[in-house]
C-alpha cells in the first residue's frame, strides 16, 4: 500500500479521477480527517472538503503501484 496526496478542486477533476482509477482492479481510499471513503465512489467523494488535499491509499504493490501513480500524476500534489 502506498499513500499519496491528491487536490480534486474542480467537478471536471473529480469525475476525470474516478474514471481513471475505476479502470483499475485495485482498492483505493480517501481518507479526510476521520472519514474514510471509496475512491471510486463519485457520490462520496463528494462529501468530502474538496478545498484541501485528500490522502489516498492505494492498494497496489510492484509495477501495477508504478504504473497507478503514473496515470494519478495530474492529480498529486
Amino acid at each position: 500500500m502506498k499513500t499519496v496526496q491528491i487536490f480534486l478542486n474542480s467537478i471536471d477533476k473529480v469525475k476525470s479521477f474516478v474514471n481513471d482509477i475505476s479502470k483499475f482492479d485495485f482498492d483505493f481510499d480517501l481518507v479526510s480527517g476521520r472519514y474514510v471513503i471509496d475512491a471510486k465512489s463519485i457520490m462520496g467523494i463528494f462529501s468530502l472538503d474538496l478545498s484541501k488535499p485528500i490522502d489516498l491509499n492505494v492498494h497496489a504493490d510492484g509495477d501495477a503501484l508504478q504504473t497507478v501513480l503514473d496515470v494519478l500524476a495530474p492529480y498529486i500534489v
